[in-house]
Order: structure tokens, then C-alpha cells, then sequence
């Protein structure tokens, strides 16, 4: 009897240290996921001088399995890749770095953490009220957050920007950050973003946190 208490306490610090390698390669594995995906045609879909970001879903399959911690990493990891993508091809990002390099910055990775923070905070207080639908949510909210705070801070930092003749043609005639900030609003960008978010990263995480259980069992 007196060896019992040893031995659940030996046994409690394995599920902690096998909970911990578990958590850590799940996000190793979907910060490498953010990174090709931002490298590659399946992370941007671009329409016109605006890009379409499906790299959310990483982000939000990580609040959805790892908490948010792990989700606010993940959304560092996303607005590093993003603020890259501005010196390798972006045109919009190159025109923002054109402006203020420090604005692009803060816009890039302010959002994406904020983003993947609130994300993992949602999910954390949903899921034990709504297991059902805590994915779908967790989902949803990832894409809109993102979408918010990125449009939120280029209004707010970028405000008064007007764009060049030449750089209003690389944008398909927009002229100003503000028209800008309207038009992925109100265009199709934001609508497919949330929609592939909602499904992918809620299936996806679910799929995802089911496997993992089994992993710690």
C-alpha cells in the first residue's frame, strides 16, 4: 500500500512529460505545415493584387488540439511568413513595406497572434458547453478574427494612404488603403476564407484531437 501513492505520482508525471511531447510535435509539425504551405501555390490563392490565405487553418487545427498557447505560436509563425511573402511576390505586401516597414510588421504579426490566441481561448471555453459544434466555432472564429484584426490595423495604420498610378494599376484600380481594406471585405476573399476555415479546420482538428487521445491512452 505504501508504494501506491510512488506509483501514481511515477505514473501521473508520464502522461504530463508524454502529454508535453505530444503537444510539442503537433505543433512542430504545424508550424512546418504554415511554412510550406506559405511557400507554395496551396497557402495563397491570389485574385488579381489580392491574395486569398487558406494558412489559417493550421492555425486554428492548432487552437482546436493544443490550446492557446500553441495557437498564438502558430499565429507568430503565420505573420513571420506573411511579413516574408511582402519581400517574394506579394504585390500588396510589397506596396505596404513600400510605405512603412515597421506598420507591415505590426499588421502581420499583431493580427495572426491576436487571432490565434482568441482562437484557442474560444475553442478552450466552448467545448466543454458545446462539444458538438466547439469545432465548427473554433473554425469560423479563427477566419473572422484574422480577417478583423488584419483589416482593423491596416485602417488604422494606413488610413490616409494613397496609392501611386502605378500602384493602383498592380492593385486592379484601387487607389487608396481604405478602398483596399473595403474591397477585401466586402469581396469574395473574406466569404471563402471563413468557409474553408470552418470546414477544413474544424474536420481537421477534430480528426486531429481524436488521434491524439488515442495516443495518450
Amino acid at each position: 500500500m505504501s508504494n501506491t501513492p510512488i506509483a501514481s505520482a511515477a505514473g501521473s508525471a508520464r502522461s504530463s512529460r508524454r502529454n508535453k511531447t505530444v503537444t510539442l510535435t503537433v505543433t512542430a509539425m504545424l508550424t512546418a505545415l504554415i511554412v510550406v504551405m506559405a511557400f507554395t501555390p496551396i497557402g495563397y490563392l491570389r485574385i488579381g493584387g489580392l491574395e486569398l490565405t487558406l494558412i489559417m487553418v493550421p492555425v486554428v487545427i492548432g487552437a482546436i488540439t493544443c490550446g492557446p498557447a500553441a495557437s498564438a505560436f502558430l499565429g507568430l509563425v503565420f505573420g513571420i511568413v506573411s511579413f516574408i511573402q511582402c519581400f517574394t511576390g506579394s504585390p500588396f505586401g510589397a506596396i505596404a513595406v513600400s510605405i512603412s516597414v515597421l506598420k507591415t510588421l505590426i499588421v502581420n504579426i499583431a493580427a495572426r497572434v491576436l487571432a490565434g490566441w482568441l482562437c484557442g481561448l474560444i475553442f478552450k471555453a466552448v467545448k466543454t458547453k458545446t462539444k458538438q459544434w466547439s469545432y465548427v466555432i473554433a473554425g469560423a472564429s479563427g477566419s473572422l478574427l484574422n480577417t478583423v484584426f488584419f483589416l482593423g490595423l491596416l485602417a488604422l495604420l494606413f488610413w490616409n494612404v494613397q496609392f501611386t498610378p502605378e500602384q493602383a494599376t498592380q492593385l486592379g484600380g484601387i487607389d487608396t488603403m481604405l478602398k483596399t481594406v473595403i474591397a477585401i471585405a466586402m469581396g469574395i476573399n473574406a466569404p471563402i476564407e471563413l468557409a474553408v476555415c470552418t470546414l477544413l479546420g474544424s474536420a481537421v482538428g477534430a480528426a486531429v484531437t481524436a488521434a491524439i487521445k488515442r495516443i495518450k491512452q
